[in-house]
Protein backbone atom coordinates (compact mmCIF):
# COMPACT_ATOMS: atom_id res chain seq x y z
CA UNK A 1 0.00 0.00 0.00
CA UNK A 2 1.56 2.96 -1.28
CA UNK A 3 2.21 6.22 1.14
CA UNK A 4 0.61 9.49 0.03
CA UNK A 5 2.66 12.29 0.37
CA UNK A 6 1.12 15.86 1.66
CA UNK A 7 2.86 19.06 1.93
CA UNK A 8 6.12 16.98 2.46
CA UNK A 9 4.79 14.90 4.88
CA UNK A 10 4.30 11.20 4.43
CA UNK A 11 1.30 9.51 5.50
CA UNK A 12 1.68 6.05 5.52
CA UNK A 13 2.55 2.58 8.06
CA UNK A 14 6.11 3.22 8.12
CA UNK A 15 5.09 6.85 9.59
CA UNK A 16 3.94 7.91 12.85
CA UNK A 17 0.17 9.07 12.49
CA UNK A 18 -1.27 12.32 10.65
CA UNK A 19 -2.77 13.88 13.03
CA UNK A 20 -5.18 16.91 11.96
CA UNK A 21 -6.50 19.34 14.26
CA UNK A 22 -10.49 20.60 12.82
CA UNK A 23 -11.12 23.82 13.96
CA UNK A 24 -14.96 23.82 12.23
CA UNK A 25 -16.77 26.46 13.85
CA UNK A 26 -14.90 26.52 17.50
CA UNK A 27 -13.69 30.00 16.33
CA UNK A 28 -16.97 31.52 17.53
CA UNK A 29 -17.01 34.12 14.64
CA UNK A 30 -13.68 35.44 15.72
CA UNK A 31 -10.79 35.57 13.29
CA UNK A 32 -8.93 35.90 16.13
CA UNK A 33 -9.72 33.15 17.98
CA UNK A 34 -9.12 31.27 14.92
CA UNK A 35 -5.57 31.92 14.64
CA UNK A 36 -5.22 31.52 18.37
CA UNK A 37 -6.14 27.65 17.52
CA UNK A 38 -3.85 27.40 14.96
CA UNK A 39 -1.13 28.67 17.05
CA UNK A 40 -2.12 26.01 20.36
CA UNK A 41 -2.70 23.29 17.50
CA UNK A 42 1.07 23.89 16.30
CA UNK A 43 2.40 24.02 19.91
CA UNK A 44 0.22 20.71 20.54
CA UNK A 45 2.04 18.69 18.11
CA UNK A 46 -0.72 18.24 14.75
CA UNK A 47 0.66 17.75 11.37
CA UNK A 48 -2.55 19.86 10.13
CA UNK A 49 -5.36 22.18 10.56
CA UNK A 50 -8.62 21.92 8.83
CA UNK A 51 -11.24 24.22 7.79
CA UNK A 52 -14.71 23.83 6.43
CA UNK A 53 -15.52 26.15 3.24
CA UNK A 54 -19.28 26.66 3.25
CA UNK A 55 -21.54 29.36 3.52
CA UNK A 56 -25.46 28.92 5.06
CA UNK A 57 -26.82 29.43 1.54
CA UNK A 58 -24.00 26.58 -0.29
CA UNK A 59 -25.47 23.99 1.81
CA UNK A 60 -28.80 24.47 3.15
CA UNK A 61 -31.64 26.81 2.63
CA UNK A 62 -33.54 29.45 4.38
CA UNK A 63 -36.79 27.60 4.98
CA UNK A 64 -39.07 27.37 8.43
CA UNK A 65 -40.37 23.74 7.47
CA UNK A 66 -39.54 21.12 9.76
CA UNK A 67 -37.53 19.52 7.18
CA UNK A 68 -34.63 22.28 7.90
CA UNK A 69 -34.76 21.98 11.68
CA UNK A 70 -32.89 19.36 13.46
CA UNK A 71 -34.90 16.81 15.85
CA UNK A 72 -33.00 14.43 17.67
CA UNK A 73 -32.72 14.55 21.07
CA UNK A 74 -29.02 13.05 21.53
CA UNK A 75 -27.63 15.69 19.28
CA UNK A 76 -25.50 18.23 20.03
CA UNK A 77 -27.63 20.78 18.02
CA UNK A 78 -31.34 19.47 18.92
CA UNK A 79 -34.03 21.93 17.77
CA UNK A 80 -31.10 24.16 15.34
CA UNK A 81 -32.90 25.21 12.54
CA UNK A 82 -29.83 24.21 9.71
CA UNK A 83 -29.60 27.81 8.27
CA UNK A 84 -28.82 29.50 11.39
CA UNK A 85 -26.55 26.69 12.91
CA UNK A 86 -24.27 26.98 9.79
CA UNK A 87 -24.69 30.88 9.41
CA UNK A 88 -22.83 30.53 13.06
CA UNK A 89 -20.42 27.88 11.97
CA UNK A 90 -19.22 28.29 9.05
CA UNK A 91 -15.28 30.25 8.61
CA UNK A 92 -15.87 33.60 6.77
CA UNK A 93 -14.28 32.57 3.02
CA UNK A 94 -11.88 35.83 3.77
CA UNK A 95 -10.43 34.42 6.46
CA UNK A 96 -8.96 31.41 5.13
CA UNK A 97 -5.91 33.30 3.81
CA UNK A 98 -4.39 34.29 6.69
CA UNK A 99 -5.37 31.54 8.42
CA UNK A 100 -3.32 29.49 5.91
CA UNK A 101 -0.53 32.06 6.13
CA UNK A 102 -0.17 31.31 10.02
CA UNK A 103 -0.25 27.34 9.37
CA UNK A 104 2.83 27.76 6.73
CA UNK A 105 4.25 30.14 9.24
CA UNK A 106 4.07 27.74 11.92
CA UNK A 107 4.89 24.59 9.26
CA UNK A 108 1.34 23.15 9.83
CA UNK A 109 -0.40 21.98 6.63
CA UNK A 110 -3.48 23.17 6.06
CA UNK A 111 -6.77 22.19 3.87
CA UNK A 112 -10.29 22.20 3.97
CA UNK A 113 -13.84 20.87 2.92
CA UNK A 114 -15.74 22.03 0.13
CA UNK A 115 -18.85 21.50 0.58
CA UNK A 116 -19.63 22.66 -2.57
CA UNK A 117 -18.31 23.46 -6.30
CA UNK A 118 -17.85 26.97 -5.40
CA UNK A 119 -15.88 26.27 -2.60
CA UNK A 120 -13.59 24.41 -4.51
CA UNK A 121 -12.70 26.87 -6.95
CA UNK A 122 -12.45 29.12 -3.52
CA UNK A 123 -9.88 26.42 -2.36
CA UNK A 124 -8.39 26.19 -5.56
CA UNK A 125 -6.95 30.11 -5.87
CA UNK A 126 -5.23 29.32 -2.48
CA UNK A 127 -3.64 26.24 -3.76
CA UNK A 128 -4.64 23.95 -1.12
CA UNK A 129 -2.32 20.73 -0.94
CA UNK A 130 -5.27 18.26 -0.74
CA UNK A 131 -9.08 18.01 -0.03
CA UNK A 132 -11.13 16.42 2.50
CA UNK A 133 -14.75 14.81 1.42
CA UNK A 134 -17.03 15.22 4.71
CA UNK A 135 -19.47 11.73 5.36
CA UNK A 136 -22.52 13.82 4.91
CA UNK A 137 -21.56 14.87 0.90
CA UNK A 138 -20.38 11.14 0.34
CA UNK A 139 -23.43 10.89 -1.77
CA UNK A 140 -22.18 14.58 -3.72
CA UNK A 141 -20.91 12.70 -6.50
CA UNK A 142 -20.93 15.98 -8.69
CA UNK A 143 -18.34 17.33 -5.88
CA UNK A 144 -16.19 14.64 -5.48
CA UNK A 145 -15.50 14.56 -9.40
CA UNK A 146 -14.56 18.08 -9.01
CA UNK A 147 -12.58 17.51 -6.63
CA UNK A 148 -10.37 14.68 -7.96
CA UNK A 149 -10.07 16.63 -11.40
CA UNK A 150 -7.57 18.99 -9.35
CA UNK A 151 -5.45 15.65 -9.14
CA UNK A 152 -4.80 16.28 -5.02
CA UNK A 153 -4.96 13.29 -2.74
CA UNK A 154 -8.61 13.26 -1.55
CA UNK A 155 -9.23 12.69 2.77
CA UNK A 156 -12.66 10.95 2.68
CA UNK A 157 -14.76 10.41 6.13
CA UNK A 158 -17.03 7.34 5.08
CA UNK A 159 -19.88 7.95 8.21
CA UNK A 160 -23.16 6.50 7.56
CA UNK A 161 -22.04 5.45 3.86
CA UNK A 162 -22.90 1.60 2.51
CA UNK A 163 -20.41 -0.22 1.07
CA UNK A 164 -22.29 0.43 -2.47
CA UNK A 165 -22.25 4.32 -1.23
CA UNK A 166 -18.40 3.64 -0.81
CA UNK A 167 -17.78 2.35 -3.80
CA UNK A 168 -19.58 4.75 -5.95
CA UNK A 169 -17.83 7.52 -4.37
CA UNK A 170 -14.36 5.76 -4.68
CA UNK A 171 -14.85 4.83 -8.48
CA UNK A 172 -15.86 8.62 -9.04
CA UNK A 173 -12.81 9.72 -7.08
CA UNK A 174 -10.35 7.53 -8.83
CA UNK A 175 -12.01 7.74 -12.50
CA UNK A 176 -11.58 11.42 -12.54
CA UNK A 177 -7.43 11.47 -11.41
CA UNK A 178 -7.44 11.14 -7.89
CA UNK A 179 -3.92 9.09 -7.59
CA UNK A 180 -3.79 9.36 -3.65
CA UNK A 181 -7.13 8.52 -1.46
CA UNK A 182 -7.34 8.39 2.56
CA UNK A 183 -10.74 7.03 3.98
CA UNK A 184 -11.21 7.79 6.94
CA UNK A 185 -13.86 4.94 9.03
CA UNK A 186 -15.90 7.63 10.87
CA UNK A 187 -19.33 7.67 13.16
CA UNK A 188 -21.69 10.85 12.16
CA UNK A 189 -23.01 11.45 15.49
CA UNK A 190 -21.91 14.46 17.47
CA UNK A 191 -20.18 13.38 20.14
CA UNK A 192 -20.26 9.63 18.97
CA UNK A 193 -20.26 6.87 21.66
CA UNK A 194 -17.08 4.50 21.72
CA UNK A 195 -19.28 1.44 21.38
CA UNK A 196 -20.54 2.57 18.05
CA UNK A 197 -17.06 2.78 16.25
CA UNK A 198 -16.79 -0.58 14.96
CA UNK A 199 -12.66 0.16 14.34
CA UNK A 200 -12.80 -3.24 13.46
CA UNK A 201 -13.84 -2.12 9.68
CA UNK A 202 -10.50 -0.25 9.10
CA UNK A 203 -8.34 -3.27 8.25
CA UNK A 204 -11.01 -4.62 6.33
CA UNK A 205 -11.13 -1.18 4.54
CA UNK A 206 -7.98 -0.90 3.84
CA UNK A 207 -8.22 -4.38 2.22
CA UNK A 208 -11.39 -3.48 0.29
CA UNK A 209 -10.18 -0.68 -1.43
CA UNK A 210 -6.36 -0.86 -1.67
CA UNK A 211 -5.77 2.64 0.24
CA UNK A 212 -4.46 4.42 3.46
CA UNK A 213 -7.51 4.21 6.42
CA UNK A 214 -7.70 6.78 8.94
CA UNK A 215 -10.08 7.80 11.53
CA UNK A 216 -12.61 10.78 11.97
CA UNK A 217 -12.86 10.61 15.33
CA UNK A 218 -15.86 12.57 17.38
CA UNK A 219 -15.62 10.48 20.47
CA UNK A 220 -14.86 11.85 23.78
CA UNK A 221 -11.09 11.81 24.72
CA UNK A 222 -8.42 10.18 22.87
CA UNK A 223 -9.02 6.10 23.48
CA UNK A 224 -10.99 5.25 20.34
CA UNK A 225 -7.71 7.34 18.16
CA UNK A 226 -5.03 5.37 19.80
CA UNK A 227 -7.12 2.21 19.42
CA UNK A 228 -7.74 2.54 15.89
CA UNK A 229 -3.23 2.96 15.11
CA UNK A 230 -3.44 -0.77 16.28
CA UNK A 231 -5.72 -1.51 13.32
CA UNK A 232 -3.61 0.15 10.77
CA UNK A 233 -5.21 4.17 11.21
CA UNK A 234 -2.56 6.52 9.58
CA UNK A 235 -4.11 9.66 9.42
CA UNK A 236 -6.19 10.88 12.48
CA UNK A 237 -8.52 13.73 12.91
CA UNK A 238 -10.27 15.16 15.87
CA UNK A 239 -12.01 18.38 17.06
CA UNK A 240 -9.92 21.05 19.04
CA UNK A 241 -10.57 24.30 20.58
CA UNK A 242 -9.22 26.86 22.97
CA UNK A 243 -11.59 25.55 25.37
CA UNK A 244 -14.84 24.00 25.84
CA UNK A 245 -16.26 26.33 28.53
CA UNK A 246 -16.26 28.82 25.40
CA UNK A 247 -18.65 27.10 23.65
CA UNK A 248 -19.00 26.81 20.05
CA UNK A 249 -20.74 24.79 17.69
CA UNK A 250 -18.33 21.25 18.31
CA UNK A 251 -16.60 22.20 21.42
CA UNK A 252 -18.42 19.47 23.58
CA UNK A 253 -16.54 16.90 21.89
CA UNK A 254 -13.36 18.58 20.75
CA UNK A 255 -9.94 18.48 22.22
CA UNK A 256 -8.25 21.15 24.44
CA UNK A 257 -5.02 21.69 24.00
CA UNK A 258 -3.30 19.27 26.77
CA UNK A 259 -5.79 16.95 25.07
CA UNK A 260 -4.53 17.47 21.63
CA UNK A 261 -0.67 16.85 22.93
CA UNK A 262 -1.61 13.40 24.35
CA UNK A 263 -3.25 12.04 21.49
CA UNK A 264 -0.43 13.39 19.37
CA UNK A 265 2.26 11.82 22.15
CA UNK A 266 -0.22 8.06 22.83
CA UNK A 267 -0.32 7.34 19.13
CA UNK A 268 3.08 7.84 18.27
CA UNK A 269 3.32 5.53 21.26
CA UNK A 270 1.09 3.09 19.67
CA UNK A 271 2.46 3.13 16.19
CA UNK A 272 5.68 2.41 17.47
CA UNK A 273 4.61 -0.29 19.44
CA UNK A 274 3.36 -2.12 16.28
CA UNK A 275 6.61 -3.04 15.35
CA UNK A 276 6.75 -6.22 13.19
CA UNK A 277 5.82 -9.98 14.08
CA UNK A 278 8.44 -11.38 16.14
CA UNK A 279 9.06 -14.49 18.63
CA UNK A 280 12.57 -13.35 19.57
CA UNK A 281 14.10 -11.59 22.23
CA UNK A 282 14.04 -7.94 20.98
CA UNK A 283 17.54 -5.99 21.55
CA UNK A 284 16.94 -4.46 24.82
CA UNK A 285 15.45 -7.79 26.45
CA UNK A 286 18.85 -9.50 25.56
CA UNK A 287 20.33 -8.36 28.52
CA UNK A 288 16.94 -9.59 30.67
CA UNK A 289 17.84 -13.27 29.65
CA UNK A 290 20.43 -13.97 32.60
CA UNK A 291 17.27 -13.80 34.63
CA UNK A 292 15.25 -16.40 33.41
CA UNK A 293 15.66 -19.42 35.42
CA UNK A 294 18.06 -22.30 34.43
CA UNK A 295 20.10 -25.45 36.09
CA UNK A 296 22.10 -24.89 39.07
CA UNK A 297 23.76 -27.12 41.88
CA UNK A 298 22.16 -26.66 45.01
CA UNK A 299 24.17 -28.32 47.16
CA UNK A 300 27.98 -28.90 47.28
CA UNK A 301 29.03 -32.42 45.32
CA UNK A 302 31.67 -34.87 45.45
CA UNK A 303 33.24 -36.55 41.96
CA UNK A 304 30.10 -39.83 41.11
CA UNK A 305 27.50 -37.99 43.24
CA UNK A 306 24.16 -38.44 41.41
CA UNK A 307 22.05 -35.52 40.65
CA UNK A 308 19.39 -35.56 42.78
CA UNK A 309 15.75 -33.35 43.72
CA UNK A 310 17.75 -31.54 46.27
CA UNK A 311 21.35 -31.31 44.68
CA UNK A 312 19.66 -29.95 41.13
CA UNK A 313 17.57 -26.92 41.26
CA UNK A 314 15.72 -24.95 39.12
CA UNK A 315 16.49 -21.15 39.86
CA UNK A 316 17.69 -17.79 38.59
CA UNK A 317 19.83 -16.76 37.10
CA UNK A 318 20.03 -18.22 33.62
CA UNK A 319 23.65 -18.91 32.99
CA UNK A 320 23.39 -22.77 33.31
CA UNK A 321 20.97 -24.92 30.63
CA UNK A 322 17.74 -25.08 29.85
CA UNK A 323 15.17 -25.89 32.84
CA UNK A 324 14.11 -28.42 30.22
CA UNK A 325 17.00 -30.80 30.81
CA UNK A 326 15.81 -31.38 34.29
CA UNK A 327 14.90 -34.78 33.87
CA UNK A 328 17.95 -35.91 31.95
CA UNK A 329 20.37 -35.14 34.57
CA UNK A 330 18.44 -36.61 37.80
CA UNK A 331 20.59 -39.39 38.87
CA UNK A 332 23.19 -39.23 36.31
CA UNK A 333 26.73 -38.55 38.15
CA UNK A 334 28.60 -36.09 37.98
CA UNK A 335 32.87 -35.95 36.56
CA UNK A 336 34.44 -33.91 39.03
CA UNK A 337 33.69 -31.69 42.69
CA UNK A 338 31.03 -28.78 42.18
CA UNK A 339 30.45 -26.03 44.63
CA UNK A 340 26.95 -25.32 45.35
CA UNK A 341 25.79 -22.33 42.85
CA UNK A 342 27.77 -23.69 40.03
CA UNK A 343 25.66 -23.52 36.44
CA UNK A 344 25.08 -26.70 35.27
CA UNK A 345 26.74 -27.56 31.58
CA UNK A 346 26.78 -30.87 29.69
CA UNK A 347 30.86 -31.48 30.48
CA UNK A 348 30.34 -31.72 34.50
CA UNK A 349 29.09 -35.36 33.78
CA UNK A 350 30.46 -38.57 33.07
Amino acid sequence: MKEINISGVKVGHAYSPFIVAEMSGNHNQSLDIALQIVEAASKSGVHAIKLQTYTADTITLDVNSSDFYISDANSTWNGAKLYDLYKKAYTPWEWHKPIMDMCKALDLVCFSTPFDETAVDFLETLDVPCYKIASFEILHLPLIKKVAQTGKPIIMSTGMASIAELDDAVKIARNNGCKDLILLKCTSSYPADPSQSNLLTIPHMQKLFDCQVGLSDHTLGIGVSVASVALGATFIEKHFTLSRADGGVDSSFSLESEEMKNLVIETNRAWQALGRVCYKPSGSEEKSLQFRRSLYVAQDMKVGDEFTQENLRIVRPGFGLSPKYYDEFLGKKISRDLKKGTPVTWNILF
